[in-house]
């Protein structure tokens, strides 16, 4: 009998010891997978292509440049085309990293926009920590990190990324700032500076994480009105708020520098809100679920679909349990007040874009790029969810004598399942490799069954891979151009992207004059032609894009629409 206690004991000891150890090991693999990550983004960030915005946004980056650098002399920044309206602090500094770093400006922005996706990652992981623990911290990491939407959107968006990065960072100073609460300390006001400043030097979207704070900020004041009296209350709340002042002034020092023209008039904040809350632009038509649309007349069942067909299934589940178990534990009076106000702000920051924007109603186009901000938050509280399951699992083993043979098989069986499901996405981000954020998860068959329904390439990144492969083709065959011209290519894409793709040898053209070659996207807007195929890109099955040998032949107009 005594033999059998003394194995109990040894059991509970080791298991006393083992989960002692374990946060350690959380957070060592944590720093494993953001080092993996890096060093895998220095070997590859020269693989993705230019989009649409490039060019564009790389001519910002450098007319900032010379605003400063003229003393303000030089003030072309602050009416170039609609990118004033805009912070510009990703093409700043990649236009710097430019004259430093021995890649040519294009291959340095994909570099930049490597590091800043890192960063968002590092401040998923520090927030699912701070919330859940290490291994909560670890898993909301490992989410993000094989989201497809998201890795594949920081190599080559200069707007969104940078945003959702920004996002995250100041979502983890307020929750700082608010696990402080009354008094938020030198730290939490400075991330919070930082990150309200990066993000509204980003977009002016960053106005919507407002109702989200608010939300725990009132919470806060009516649970302790409740235990200490409303006058303490609001006086407790008055001295947060006073105390968090300086993150607005840091906040709008960094806006100002990022954005300079949101500073020329206090209104204009303003007036960029009120220009991008009506469709600016000539309407035109996408593809959704296999019928076209006018984007401002896109179903509102734009978001929840692509949202539920994008991102992967294991953070599909988590993040939905996470969801519920977050407002579940911030309604639970047995919580402490600011872990309840944190985990409702983390919930609200994944929900609230989304139904401000089912609500409102704006244009929807291109995907989900403009609300890859809500997926961070999301990883976190599907990071929560695994933890709190693991847990739970955990004390099951420990605590129930019955059970506790089967607890650390059914520990394992979890960590299976948790990595089944992030290798999934994995290795769909590396067949897709540099196009993942085309990517749509198993559940809704993949690009495959996807690309005859939704959009895939709309950025057009694969003329890059494919203007390689024609110049490959060309030199393999000794062919040159003619005598006094360079080839001719008619495009069907972005055509300064597929300009600086092929190089000095190439000359491209939207017209329907004599070409030599048309190089097109594998999308709907653009036709298939009956022309020898010199070069095709594929994933998965689909073809990305395709350059034609059209010397000699009459081609119709490279743009069209399929039939109704």
């Amino acid at each position: 009998m005594r033999a059998g206690v003394d194995v109990k004991v040894r059991r509970a000891r080791s298991l006393d010891a083992a989960a002692a150890a374990m946060p350690d090991i959380f957070d060592r693999v944590a720093i494993a997978v953001l080092v993996t990550i890096a060093i895998v983004a220095a070997f590859t960030f020269r693989d993705y292509g230019l989009g649409w915005d490039d060019y564009t946004h790389s001519e910002y980056g450098d007319l900032l440049l010379s605003l400063y650098g003229s003393g303000f002399r030089d003030t072309r920044a602050l009416s170039f085309v609609n990118l004033y309206l805009y912070g510009g602090g990703f093409d700043m500094a990649a236009a710097l990293a430019a004259k430093i770093l021995p890649f040519d400006l294009f291959e340095t922005r994909r570099l930049i926009g490597a590091a800043v996706g890192i960063v968002g990652l590092l401040a998923t992981w520090r927030l699912g920590r701070r919330l859940g623990g290490p291994l909560a911290g670890l898993c909301a990491l490992v989410l993000l990190a094989t989201c497809p939407l998201y890795y594949g959107h920081m190599f080559m968006n200069a707007k969104d990324a940078p945003f959702a990065a920004a996002m995250i960072v100041l979502l983890l100073g307020v929750v700082r700032a608010i696990d402080e609460h009354p008094q938020p300390g030198p730290r939490a006001i400075v991330l919070v500076g930082v990150g309200l400043g990066l993000a509204f030097g980003s977009r002016i979207l960053a106005a919507i994480a407002a109702p989200s704070g608010m939300a725990a900020l009132v919470l806060i004041l009516i649970v302790e009105s409740r235990s200490i009296g409303l006058r303490p209350a609001i006086q407790r709340l008055w001295q947060f708020v006073g105390l968090m002042l300086p993150a607005l002034a840091l906040a709008y020092l960094i806006m100002g520098l990022l954005w300079p023209w949101a500073i020329q008039s206090p209104l204009n904040p303003l007036f960029a809100s009120e220009h991008f809350a009506n469709f600016f632009e000539k309407p035109w038509r996408e593809l959704f679920a296999g019928k076209l649309y006018s984007v401002p007349d896109m179903p509102v069942s734009y978001l929840p679909r692509l949202f539920a067909l994008k991102l992967p299934e294991v953070m599909l589940a988590l993040g939905i349990a996470g969801f519920g178990g977050a407002l579940a534990m911030a309604a639970r009076r047995s919580v402490p007040i600011n872990r309840r106000a944190a985990l409702l702000l983390v919930a609200l920051s994944a929900l609230v874009p989304i139904a401000v924007a089912l609500v409102l109603h704006p244009a929807f186009y291109n995907g989900l790029r403009h609300f890859v901000f809500v997926v961070p938050p999301f990883a976190v509280l599907g990071g929560l969810a695994a933890g709190w399951i693991a847990a739970h699992a955990r004390a099951l083993a420990r605590d129930k004598d019955a059970l506790r043979a089967f607890g650390q098989p059914a520990l394992a069986a979890l960590a299976a399942l948790f990595i089944g499901g992030v290798t999934l996405p994995a290795i769909d981000m590396v067949r897709l490799h540099p196009y993942q954020y085309t990517a749509f998860n198993w559940a809704s068959g993949g690009v495959r069954t996807a690309h005859k329904n939704y959009m895939l390439d709309y950025w057009g990144l694969a003329f890059k891979q494919a203007a390689n492969e024609l110049r490959a083709t060309l030199d393999a065959r000794h062919e040159t151009p003619p005598a006094g011209r360079r080839w001719i290519v008619e495009t069907c894409g972005p055509q300064r992207g597929a300009e600086v793709a092929l190089g000095p040898q190439f000359e491209t053209t939207w017209e329907r004059k004599p070409a030599d070659f048309a190089m097109t996207l594998g999308t709907f807007y653009c036709r298939d032609l009956d022309a020898p195929t010199l070069v095709e890109i594929v994933r998965e099955g689909v073809v990305y894009a395709r350059v034609y040998d059209i010397r000699g032949r009459p081609v119709p107009h490279l743009l069209t629409e399929p039939p109704p």
